[in-house]
């Protein structure tokens, strides 16, 4: 014990002695010292430079410092990770998830090269192609090139197919260019958050009831009434001095939703204003709200006029969406902006395609006004209140040429409402008017002027001021195009949709049915207990830490796979991990097929 205390107290001051020293020293004593059996191994503590040179690195410290007692407890910094035998030990962080390696290289999809896919698989048939993404200088990504139109992606290099087959899912423009092209979003597969939250409360809004209602329960065969108009201030000049309420009901002959106007405290004296309106039901314009039925009723407790027309959920009117006659002056706009020249020039064209068809059909609107145009949509506007004006005035015989100029002065009148923000431009036209020159061109404004003269000139018809804006009409004819293609792209998105939930319904059909054909073990036998492998295969998966795998991606790239029945391969273990399948996608679908028509000829047969 003696020996070794001197020693270890003796090493720190060789350790002061210049290197060449310290070398000459260990190299004499180490001469004049015999060999023994338990000589420690030589560990070299520094490596001289080739050249010969002598080196100035100091040796390693063979001796522990006192230090060390207080020292932190170790704690490894990395792991060496060994997935096969065939595969070198890969060096990985502790505290970094295992899919992060320091020396991994982000993929980049470029080209990918047949034989290195045939060799990877040659080695391990159960890896499928798509993860076969090695480290190579050049990849394919067969979205990217339209020659292969996606085929390596779920069948062997050399049978490609064209077209593109239905179950696999092309995006159609127009597309966000701000992403790479080989990056892709989730949102990308379904229908935009806006439109679906549009969808959804028109959808809300038809569903509405009114519990508790004072109205009556069934008006002929419409039930189920909800006021839509609840406007206490009624204006009677509209439809020659009676009051008009609007209400929302249900049909009892096919469910559909329909709208009720009803004319208050009117009485038929001739049935031939009834029969007046026949040629309306036979007009089809998109600009045109379609009227569907008219008819007397007395279950309000007087004799009112009923005009049924289609149901537009969330529709409003001209002077509720533009808040026309308030919120709006012209040398102080901040609550509401000046409605652009654009959007008017989009209200003449659609309401000028309305009313040609109606002029054409031998017609007249006889109601065009603020209160009485609705907006659908997005700049989308429609004429309502049609036919009314037949039924109440029908003894009038007021000329119909009269009549059809009349309804070119009303849309002159309105579009001049909604750009000056006036209640009734006819009180004042050229006060109207000069608001009006304010903010849009003299091409409008010529326009304007146009309509409302029509009266004054005899030959002036809807075919003449259809020619006068005909390049504006050209252009919202290229913008309903872009409206039509958009709603394509939203389209394309939702194909997947119906189908992936067809092949979902059959699988659950099958998995973890309780009992058939008196058998409590069906779903669990044969080609059943690998479908429910297979279920938990695309859904159940978890990581190396044991958290759940929520990634649609996968989910939709295996239910794409067993759609088309490719001929990749997937390995499935039970839960017990005591069974183990090697099954290709075209030998599930078999199975769903199968084990399907199974149970739909028992139903049959019930």
């Amino acid at each position: 014990m003696a020996a070794v205390s001197k020693a270890s107290v003796e090493e720190p001051k060789s350790n002061i002695l210049p290197p060449n020293l310290k070398s000459k020293n260990k190299a004499e004593s180490q001469s004049k010292k015999s060999f023994n059996v338990d000589s420690p191994s030589f560990t070299p503590s520094f490596l001289s430079p080739a050249d010969g040179a002598k080196s100035t690195l100091k040796p390693a410290s063979t001796t522990i410092s006192p230090k060390a007692a207080s020292a932190a407890p170790f704690m490894p910094k990395q792991i060496i990770s060994r997935p096969n035998t065939s595969t070198p030990p890969v060096r990985q962080d502790a505290r970094t998830p295992d899919w992060a390696l320091p020396g991994a290289q982000e993929f980049v999809p470029g080209r990918l090269d047949p034989s290195a896919i045939q060799a990877h698989d040659a080695n391990d048939h159960r890896t499928p192609h798509f993860e076969a993404f090695h480290a190579v200088q050049h990849q394919l990504n067969p979205y990217l090139d339209p020659s292969l139109n996606g085929a390596t992606f779920f069948q062997a290099p050399s049978t490609f197919q064209q077209p593109v087959q239905y179950h696999q899912y092309a995006p159609i423009g127009p597309y966000n260019t701000n992403m790479l092209p080989y990056q892709r979003s989730v949102h990308d597969l379904f229908l935009p958050n806006e439109a679906r939250e549009d969808l959804q409360k028109k959808m809300a809004a038809a569903l509405q009831t009114l519990p508790n209602s004072q109205l009556p329960q069934h008006i002929e065969s419409y039930h189920s009434l909800v006021p839509l108009d609840t406007t206490h201030h009624k204006s009677s000049s509209i439809f020659g001095g009676y009051h008009s309420w609007v209400y929302k009901a249900q049909s009892s002959a096919n469910g559909h939703f329909f709208v009720l106007r009803r004319i208050e405290g009117f009485r038929l004296t001739n049935e031939l204003a009834i029969r007046s309106v026949q040629p309306w039901k036979h007009i089809v314009n998109a600009g045109i709200v379609r009227l569907v039925d008219v008819f007397t009723n007395r279950s309000f407790g007087d004799s009112s006029l009923f005009v049924v027309t289609d149901y537009h959920p969330l529709s409003k009117t001209l002077a509720e969406h533009h808040q026309i006659g308030h919120g709006r002056h012209v040398r102080g706009r901040s609550s509401i902006d000046q409605v652009s020249e654009t959007v008017l020039w989009s209200y003449v064209t659609q309401l000028a395609s309305a009313l040609k068809t109606v002029h054409n059909s031998g017609l007249a609107a006889r109601v065009l006004d603020t209160s009485k145009v609705l907006v659908t949509g997005k700049n989308r506007v429609r004429l309502n209140g049609c036919a009314v004006m037949d039924v109440i005035q029908h003894e009038a015989g007021t000329p119909l040429a009269q009549l059809q100029r009349q309804d070119l002065v009303n849309l002159g009148l309105t579009i001049l409402s909604v750009g000056a923000n006036v209640a009734d431009a006819s009180q004042n036209f050229a006060r109207a008017m000069d608001q009006f020159k304010r903010f849009y061109k003299p091409e409008l404004q010529n326009a304007m002027v146009w309509l409302y003269s029509a009266q004054q000139y005899q030959d002036r018809t809807i075919d003449q001021f259809i020619t006068l804006i005909s390049s504006q009409m050209i252009a919202s004819f290229d913008a309903a195009l872009h409206a039509d293609d958009n709603l394509h792209t939203e389209l394309a998105r939702e194909v997947e949709n119906a189908r992936l939930v067809r092949l979902l319904t059959k699988l659950n059909f099958i998995n973890e049915r309780p009992e058939f054909e008196h058998d409590r073990q069906w779903a669990e036998n044969g080609e059943r207990f690998f479908l429910k492998l297979f279920r938990d295969y695309v859904f159940h998966q978890v990581d190396s830490q044991g958290r759940p795998v929520i990634d649609l991606a996968h989910i939709l790239s295996c239910m794409n796979k067993l759609d088309a029945g490719t001929d990749e391969r997937v390995t499935l273990i039970s839960r017990d991990e005591q069974n183990c399948f090697v099954v290709s996608y075209r030998e599930l679908k078999k199975a769903i097929e199968s084990a399907f028509q199974d149970l739909n000829s028992h139903a049959r047969r019930i």
